[in-house]
């Protein structure tokens, strides 16, 4: 197989950067997901939207809201809705697993990822807790510390001095 076959078999088509941002992630699941055909087309355009997206669990099923997906350009009458909500799929054991951890307080399940792997679509969703204000500015001022840290490494590797 061609390595650029392979990197377009495992491409990241969306990502929610604003999740990290919001929660702390607990555990991470790869499901598969329910399409329809132009859903699958537009996504191999590239073109998908995690903002809005959220998971829901009913009757021991999976189900991903509000991921914006949008129509098909060469579509016909048979196109599908932008937003719809689609089926996830899981393991039974994955699934309890998240009810479980769902019913406790404080908890609930977000999608990070929207990606294919080797020619189908799948989302990373996370199990996750929501962060407090001054959870934010922690992680914020730790990735701006770090990234000093770098540049100050950097700077000395060139010779520069302080």
């Amino acid at each position: 197989m061609a390595k650029d076959t392979k990197d377009q078999r495992n491409r990241l088509i969306a990502q929610n950067k604003k999740a990290r941002h919001h929660y702390h992630i607990e555990d991470t699941y790869e499901a598969g997901m329910v399409l329809q055909g132009t859903e699958v087309k537009s996504l191999r355009a590239g073109r998908a939207s995690l903002v809005d997206g959220f998971v829901d669990l009913d009757n021991g099923e999976v189900w991903l809201h509000s991921v914006h997906i949008p129509e098909y350009a060469q579509g016909t009458w048979n196109n599908h809705s932008a937003r719809r909500k689609r089926k996830l799929l899981l393991n039974r054991a994955e699934i309890t697993k998240i009810e479980r951890k769902v019913g406790d307080k404080g908890y609930t399940v977000v999608p990070l990822s929207l990606y294919f792997k080797d020619g189908r679509a799948k989302v990373e969703i996370a199990l996750a807790r929501g962060k407090k204000e001054y959870d934010k500015r922690h992680s914020l001022a730790e990735r701006q510390a770090d990234r000093e840290k770098e540049q100050a490494v950097q700077r000395r590797l060139k010779g520069h001095k302080d």
